[in-house]
């Protein structure tokens, strides 16, 4: 029995190993709603390549028009267009514009070598139309290209003063309003015409346009959004850094054929063509749900299909097997998916989703359970797997989502029970609010049983919680598991259980007052840092060891919903937007996080410029004024 044993369990393994390692990741998708709805994404004109925000593409063809940049005599080529922060130093600036959802309108302005250029696209029946206008002339060149993307079947080429693609069944013509110039020197491969930027340049598919036509058609689509935009009245500005930087990182994964939101292009190409990761794709969909169902459901149901073999949703998915097959992240998709629930009503979607989420919830117990508290941690997990670390204390860390926190300095990573030795009280008070989404899910389909177990769980760590409670702090502290000594680092994760309505309204006002009000912990022109700022690592300003992050700020947000804390709530509110349109307003930037001194996100290397979940700082202002309401879209 054994050796059978063994070798089932080498089997599985190698099974595993080989489903992982193809490109297509396994997806259990069960409702035709959803096979539909991606059906109905995967088509039309958008800058779907993750990466350039100037290559225009259609599918399911394929073919793309790839604007690219270079200087006559100078090697440079610029192909691959990001929004980055100045401190990157890429030889392109892009400041974005506005776009619409579905690509048929964009708009950006891109400085290159001294010049600066704008760029806009629209749709006019099924032609892409592109007008490059110079702002600034740098005396550069626009080389157009004609691409073919994904190793599609189909044929590029150039035609005198045209582009080609050919497919079966269908010829696809780019055309230009300007002559294209000899350049032999572009260090390209592709077929592609080159201009000087001096003058405004029309490109298009289908039947001949004059530049005046082109730029009717597109002033057309600008004013159409420009009026969805103004819509939102004192909120407009709002709602254009949230609504753009989700229209622009929503890309086309190939092999998969499917429509997903990334944090971000860079983070995407880097690794590999796309990555998802857990809470931070879960927050993407919960802001699409206020103005996009359909971009909200993708991203949410793809990222709740990623669950593992061992019935985790995992830290993050990307290409060729390369997903956390040891860990987690924290678990807030039963509530993100309830709440979009609340607003559209649509019971196929909680029908798609629910068994992973059950089965999720139901992981953690079995598996970050320790004394009856619940512990960050890592499995040991097989060398044939591909995992950016495993089973230590690095990757606890990860599955925290708080990469470098100080509140995990010195917490010993235990191998056995495959945790951190620390009660976490953030992590304890998202598993609760969970627990009490999946049982409102539950009884929303009429699984009573379900809705039991689940109210069962989240009555044990509300209790296990309560312990954490210091009476003499005045807040909730994590506790180490090995020697039962309270940890006295404090971060907005300690203010967590109020997600999970666990304390007490004398509770949440004692930690409002004394903590969250308090300018030597959180309280200051900008808020709320990741670690308090009389901490000594404060002063690092290093990802999680300092600066202000958009999903800390929202989750205190959700916190106060539930308590009568109306000064503290708008206030965060206020100060959450303030941050976020310092930066959006100086240069189109929405930042991963940002310095809690400054008020800057582009300070530092590691912070992207134009990361998704920047704009949950000014999300919350939208459900206040009743935007995630049914019925208010």
């Amino acid at each position: 029995m054994k050796n059978k044993s063994r070798f089932s369990i080498s089997f599985l393994l190698l099974l595993i190993y080989g489903v992982v390692c193809s490109q297509p990741v396994q997806r259990n998708i069960r409702t035709g709603e959803y096979k539909a709805l991606q059906h109905s994404l995967v088509t039309g004109w958008n800058t779907w390549y993750v990466n350039s925000m100037v290559s225009h593409v259609l599918l399911p063809e394929g073919f793309s028009i790839n604007l690219c940049f270079t200087h006559p005599g100078n090697p440079d080529y610029a192909r691959e267009v990001f929004k980055e922060a100045d401190i990157q130093e890429l030889s392109t600036k892009v400041v974005p514009g506005l776009r619409s959802d579905d690509g048929s309108y964009t708009s950006l302005k891109l400085k290159y070598q001294q010049e600066e250029l704008q760029i806009e696209s629209a749709i006019d029946g099924n032609d892409e139309i592109i007008l490059v206008s110079p702002i600034k002339n740098g005396g550069n060149y626009l080389v157009v290209e004609a691409g073919l993307l994904w190793n599609r079947e189909g044929s590029v080429g150039r035609n005198q003063n045209t582009l080609t693609g050919k497919f079966a069944g269908k010829i696809i013509v780019v055309n230009t309003t300007a002559m294209p110039i000899p350049d032999a020197y572009s260090a390209t491969t592709s077929p592609h015409l080159s201009f000087p930027t001096k003058n405004e340049i029309g490109i298009y598919t289908g039947k001949k346009r004059t530049l005046s036509e082109i730029k009717t058609i597109i002033d057309v689509h600008r004013k159409k959004e420009q009026a969805r935009i103004d819509s939102y009245g004192n909120l407009s500005e709002s709602f254009k850094a949230m609504q753009t930087i989700l229209a622009w990182n929503t890309t086309y994964d190939a092999p998969n054929n499917r429509v997903i939101t990334p944090v971000s292009r860079h983070w995407s190409a880097g690794w590999g063509g796309f990555v998802i990761f857990d809470w931070d794709t879960y927050f993407a969909s919960y802001m699409l749900s206020m103005f996009n169902k359909k971009l909200a459901y993708a991203n949410a149901i793809e990222i709740t299909k990623s669950i593992t073999p061992d019935g985790f949703i995992p830290n993050y998915q990307s290409p060729y097997g390369n997903t956390s097959w040891d860990r987690s992240q924290p678990p807030i998709g039963g509530t993100v998916i309830l709440n979009i629930y609340e607003k559209y009503q649509e019971k196929w979607f909680l029908n798609e989703v629910y068994d992973e989420l059950l089965t999720w919830n139901r992981w953690w117990p079995k598996h970050r359970d320790v004394k009856g508290y619940l512990c960050w941690g890592s499995d040991k997990v097989s060398d044939t797997l591909k995992t950016v670390e495993a089973h230590n204390w690095q990757a606890a860390a990860f599955e925290s989502g708080l990469d470098n926190s100080p509140m995990y300095d010195g917490v010993r990573f235990n191998a056995n029970t495959n945790t951190m030795e620390l009660a976490d009280v953030g992590l304890m008070s998202m598993y609760i609010m969970d627990c009490n989404s999946l049982a409102e899910i539950s009884q929303i389909l009429g699984k009573k049983e379900d809705a039991d177990e689940l109210n069962k769980r989240a009555d044990f760590y509300k209790t296990k919680l309560a312990d954490l409670w210091d009476e003499e702090q005045g807040i909730f502290l994590n506790k180490r598991t090995d020697n039962g000594e309270k940890s006295y680092r404090l971060s907005p994760t300690n203010f967590y259980p109020m997600l999970a309505k666990a304390c007490t309204q004398r509770q949440a006002e004692r930690m409002i007052k004394e903590h969250y009000f308090n300018q030597n912990e959180f309280y200051g022109e900008y808020v709320i840092p990741s670690i308090a700022r009389n901490d000594s690592a404060f002063k690092d300003n290093d990802y999680w060891r300092g600066r202000i992050w958009g999903p800390m700020n929202f989750l205190v947000y959700m916190g106060m919903e539930n308590y009568d804390v109306q000064n503290a709530r708008e206030d965060l509110i206020k100060k959450s937007k303030a941050l976020l349109m310092k930066n959006w307003k100086a240069e189109g930037g929405v930042y991963e996080n940002y310095n809690s001194v400054k008020g800057v996100g582009g300070d530092v290397k590691s912070a992207d410029a134009f990361y998704h979940w920047g704009a949950l700082l000014t999300f919350m202002e939208f459900i206040e004024n009743g935007y995630m309401k049914d019925g208010k879209k």
